[in-house]
């Protein structure tokens, strides 16, 4: 989003802290670790959308700065001559230093055109379809969240966290306290920029102000507004941009129609679904709604203890969302020989009785995790970037022609010839051989 870097655990930490959707368990390391799943939205329909964008200040005062502008030169840098800004900003009743958007937005717009050194009115008029109202209005969102690399809000710390803020308080469709979004973003400045403890201190009194400001300068622009209980929420408008934003960036943004159509499959199409990418992570929760946890998981590791490490991927994802009351189905996947794992460490997350997982366990886990990635379609698949630092991810694949997983020999190929880096797929492409070595002999000490 607009340059800014999302902070994924103390994103993912922010929302559960909202109690709107249920917590999130530890999990096993994934391969794709920058793509999130949101909770769907019902968005406003386009029409009213649309009909509500030139009533948005920043947008009105667009129009209105085109008119007041005329014809008029400009410095070399595009922008009015410092006298002509202040004539315009005292004429139509803003900041001085709030102009300097309306401008980039009014030109970035067509609402006004920069020719040989001369302002004059642009191509662009108001009277636009719903659509291009709306192409109109991610083109100004676009705008405001791209200065956020130039001082957007006046907050450095704001600014370098705008993204994870906005995306925080789209997943909190009941508006997030003002404090509980100050303490997100120390919490993310902390971790991304490691300050030192005096620093930390400083910031900590100066961000709810400046928070406020920003937070004034949204509101502006249409995008946050308050709740009746004194939360900030977006606004229709804000949910459509965040939400077109996210997409853009790849992230799992659904609408609520878009996941009520996969509501009333049976578990083995929501598999297959998920498999296939016809329907990603955000499915999961409407089909959940409609099940009991037992029956859900009964069905779920059914479909696993005999499928392929696809299917044993996608139904790890849904059984990350249920919670102890799924434990008995659980339980008895634990004399699966492909389930036993995963059965193990969904009860050990829980605090639940289970065995331990040695070493091996785990480099299983992450055999069969790579695996499932060349069974997928869609987003997730063929991403074989893994993020393990590449001392351990070596480590991790001298490992894994010992655990006896059958799927093994194919994942060590994968790295072998897609891995980035080269001493990696090296490693990999070595560890295939002993791999196959193992397989030729028949390795009475792999397992499965």
């Amino acid at each position: 989003m607009a340059n800014n870097v999302f902070d994924l655990a103390e994103l993912r930490k922010l929302i559960d802290e909202q109690a709107v959707v249920p917590p999130r368990p530890p999990q096993e390391p994934r391969v794709d670790r920058e793509a999130l799943t949101f909770p769907p939205v019902l968005p406003a329909p386009d029409a009213e959308l649309a009909g509500a964008v030139p009533q948005v200040p920043l947008v009105a005062d667009a129009i209105r700065l085109a008119t007041w502008t005329g014809t008029r030169e400009v410095g070399p840098d595009g922008h009015l001559s410092e006298s002509d800004a202040a004539a315009a900003a005292a004429a139509l009743g803003v900041p001085a230093p709030r102009l300097r958007l309306i401008w980039i937005v009014a030109v970035n717009s067509g609402l006004l055109q920069i020719l040989g050194g001369r302002a004059s009115r642009g191509p662009l008029s108001m009277q636009l379809t719903v659509e291009a109202t709306l192409e109109f209005w991610d083109g100004v969102v676009m705008d405001v969240l791209d200065r956020a690399d130039e001082g957007l809000t006046g907050s450095a710390v704001v600014d370098g966290h705008l993204a994870e803020m906005l995306a925080t308080i789209y997943s909190v469709r009941s508006g997030v306290a003002t404090a509980n979004l100050a303490r997100g973003i120390l919490q993310s400045h902390e971790v991304a920029c490691a300050p030192g403890a005096a620093e930390m201190r400083r910031l900590a009194a100066a961000l709810p102000a400046e928070l406020l400001e920003a937070l004034s300068l949204l509101t502006y622009c249409g995008l946050v507004e308050q709740t009746v209980a004194g939360r900030i929420a977006l606004t229709p408008l804000g949910v459509w941009a965040v939400r077109r934003d996210l997409l853009r960036e790849g992230h799992d943004a659904p609408t609520t129609a878009e996941v009520e159509v996969f509501a009333d499959l049976s578990a083995a199409e929501l598999v297959e679904a998920l498999v296939s990418g016809a329907a990603t992570q955000s499915a999961v929760a409407g089909w959940l709604e409609r099940r009991s946890p037992e029956s859900a998981a009964e069905e779920l590791i059914a479909i696993a203890a005999t499928g392929t490490a696809g299917r044993r991927g996608a139904v790890g994802a849904i059984l990350e969302e249920l919670g102890p009351e799924a434990e008995a189905p659980v339980r008895k996947a634990l004399d699966h020989p492909l389930m036993r794992r995963y059965a193990a460490s969904w009860l050990h997350i829980r605090d639940l009785e289970a065995p331990t997982l040695g070493p091996a366990d785990h480099t299983w886990i992450a055999v069969d995790t790579l695996a499932a990635l060349m069974h997928m379609s869609g987003p997730a698949a063929g991403r074989f970037d893994t993020p393990e630092p590449r001392e351990d991810l070596i480590r991790l694949v001298g490992e894994m022609p010992a655990v006896g997983h059958p799927d093994t020999i194919a994942v060590l190929d994968m790295l072998g010839t897609t891995h980035d880096d080269p001493i990696v797929a090296k490693a990999a492409r070595k560890a295939a051989m002993k791999a196959r070595t193992l397989a030729h002999a028949g390795a009475p000490g792999t397992r499965r």
